[in-house]
């Protein structure tokens, strides 16, 4: 078929946060209602005319409603969105841009929004894959979900034995910062089958792949 010929190519601006949202079990996919304000960086509000734009971040589902429902204020458009090539709204555009730059690989590296989307990501790799334990089996089954949760296939040999040595080496990394391990895993609490240790590992495992440019491209 034809689709299965089309070129590679990057999804939208809104669709990127989208993707992140859905692999983490924190999309809230209820349709229409009025325009929500998902996390921005805090400075950035003050760089518009006069302090105009007063951003309050959204609270509960509406945090974490689709791009389409973002707010766009003329003057502060969301910056995540312009990073991605979002069109602003003072002019119809009849197709977008696509640029690759560095800015998007540490948006999706370091926004807060991302962050939290690969902190549930971990979780949520844990709790549906593996036994209690950090057998190298268990390991394995984490990573074969983890690939197929964030992009449709399972790993080959090589990726898997890349991603456990990986997950290995930040193990270790936080089995020797414990103040450090903290940070990464935040507001969450380690399940029964899991330690502290491994849930912030795997957070960052997921950070990884979400951080991937297949993660984000259409094939």
């Amino acid at each position: 078929s034809l689709l299965g010929r089309q070129s590679r190519h990057r999804v939208e601006a809104e669709i990127v946060r989208d993707l992140a949202l859905s692999v983490s079990g924190l999309l809230d996919r209820r349709v229409g209602g009025p325009s929500v304000r998902p996390p921005q960086p805090t400075e950035y509000s003050s760089l518009t005319y006069a302090n105009s734009a007063k951003w309050q971040t959204s609270k509960g589902g509406d945090r974490y409603r689709r791009g389409m429902y973002t707010f766009f204020q003329r003057t502060s458009p969301y910056p995540m969105l312009i990073t991605f090539d979002a069109p602003d709204s003072n002019e119809c555009a009849a197709q977008r841009s696509s640029s690759n730059t560095p800015m998007q690989a540490l948006t999706i590296w370091n926004d807060v929004v991302f962050f939290e989307c690969a902190q549930h990501l971990g979780q949520r790799i844990v709790n549906e894959a593996g036994a209690k334990g950090d057998s190298a089996e268990t390991v394995r089954q984490r990573i074969r979900h983890a690939f197929l949760l964030c992009l449709a296939r399972y790993p080959t040999d090589e990726e898997l034995a890349t991603v456990s040595a990986f997950y290995r080496s930040q193990l270790e990394l936080c089995r020797a910062d414990a103040s450090g391990r903290d940070k990464i895993i935040g507001s969450l609490k380690p399940g029964p089958n899991v330690t502290a240790d491994e849930l912030a590992a795997w957070i960052l495992v997921g950070r990884a792949l979400i951080n991937l440019d297949e993660f984000i491209s259409r094939e």
